[in-house]
């Protein structure tokens, strides 16, 4: 599917992978339109309903919005077990908020003429290395990310009757906001766990694989790692 014309809402688009792939799709030609708080929760049915209806016409939506955080299952000490309140909130955000955005604008898209190749609409979504591979105190992280890895095909097989395919990426460690705050010494150590190249991911790599998704017809219903061949340790 062609970029140059298109309307794409990029949720998660005011920071790191997002902002990274709202610009790229931007420089491509597209429209974009981007969903983040405080303006729009993913998780809010009524306010991407309306976010996506005030649209006219769309054509491909990416994920971007997430958040991290974590615990231990048994806590050490006087910590208690993991919060269910925390475990819900990631998990309500990451894949809960994800497949919020995926049903509803599958359903604009489904409204649109199809091009020359019969496609409607793209989506991607954005899982975790750690969907595969979550370390110690991820439990709630991983869960997430891994429900979104499980829900790819299902889905992608369901929307290929419209002519809208879903694909998911799944980065490693990347050099965005979310890990800004990492010891200079916990960065050092991750990037060397990297086996090549040996440093954390670019948002821009991100952002130039969901060009490559949106451009490639014969691309869904798949994830692709984007890690550098990192599989994370327990801790």
């Amino acid at each position: 599917m062609r970029i140059e014309g298109r309307t794409f809402l990029v949720t998660g688009g005011r920071s790191g992978l997002g902002e990274a792939t709202a610009l790229a799709l931007e420089e491509a030609g597209a429209k974009v339109v981007i969903a983040d708080l405080p303006e729009t929760d993913v998780t809010d049915e009524a306010g991407v309903s309306k976010l996506i209806d005030s649209l006219g016409e769309l054509h491909g939506a990416v994920n971007c919005a997430g958040v991290g955080g974590g615990a231990r299952v048994v806590g050490k000490g006087k910590e208690g077990p993991f919060p269910l309140d925390g475990f819900r909130r990631i998990v309500d955000i990451n894949l809960t908020g994800t497949f919020n955005v995926i049903r509803l604008a599958a359903t604009k898209m489904a409204e649109n003429e199809p091009d020359e190749s019969g496609s409607r609409g793209v989506i991607v979504n954005t899982a975790s290395n750690a969907a595969y591979d979550g370390q110690i105190g991820q439990a709630a992280y991983s869960a997430s990310k891994g429900g979104v890895v499980s829900m790819t095909l299902p889905i992608a097989r369901e929307l290929g009757r419209h002519g809208i395919r879903v694909m998911t990426i799944a980065p490693g460690p990347a050099d965005t906001p979310m890990l800004a705050l990492l010891r200079e010494d916990i960065r050092e150590s991750l990037e060397a766990s990297i086996p090549f190249p040996s440093r954390l991911g670019r948002p821009d790599e991100f952002a130039a694989l969901v060009k490559h998704i949106v451009e490639n017809d014969y691309l869904n219903g798949e994830v692709i790692r984007l890690d550098g061949a990192l599989r994370m340790a327990p801790r």
